[in-house]
């Protein structure tokens, strides 16, 4: 009882049993099975429409993913490895098309990590900023 804060400690006071404790605060913070089920149906569906937006950067956009993936792995819908490497790569826009190519040729998806996945897009993100900046010289107040 020491371990919950004072509001969940109202909830579980009349409890009798450390079974009685555990399925109330689930159902508080997880709710029952069908607010569950709906909660893994929204993310589903958060997670089949995500995509890149064009003004995002790689980091933000996996920030977003990464929230929906820990969401649906918190409710129990475990989504493999490899299909969110190839998730990730099927959401990039078309002006990294090449990129995706070279990855997907030089890369087993199989093991790709998606820490090494995210480290290499956000490398070639780097690159295409400072190619970009190269071409379009800084202009000068006058």
């Amino acid at each position: 009882m020491c371990g919950i804060e004072p509001n969940e400690y109202n909830r579980v006071l009349t409890c009798d049993t450390a079974k009685e404790i555990w399925e109330a605060l689930q159902i508080t913070h997880e709710g029952t099975t069908q607010v569950k089920q709906s909660k893994i149906d929204m993310l589903t569906t958060e997670y089949e429409l995500f995509r890149m937006k064009d003004d995002e950067s790689i980091q933000d956009m996996h920030t977003r993913f990464t929230f929906i993936i820990n969401e649906l792995h918190s409710l129990g819908d475990v989504v493999p490895r490899n299909k969110l490497v190839r998730k990730i790569l099927s959401v990039l826009p078309g002006s990294w098309e090449s990129k995706v190519n070279a990855i997907t040729k030089a890369k087993d998806l199989q093991t790709l990590t998606m820490d090494e996945l995210i480290d290499n897009l956000k490398t070639y993100e780097m690159k295409i900023k400072k190619d970009s900046e190269r071409r379009e010289p800084k202009k000068e107040k006058t």
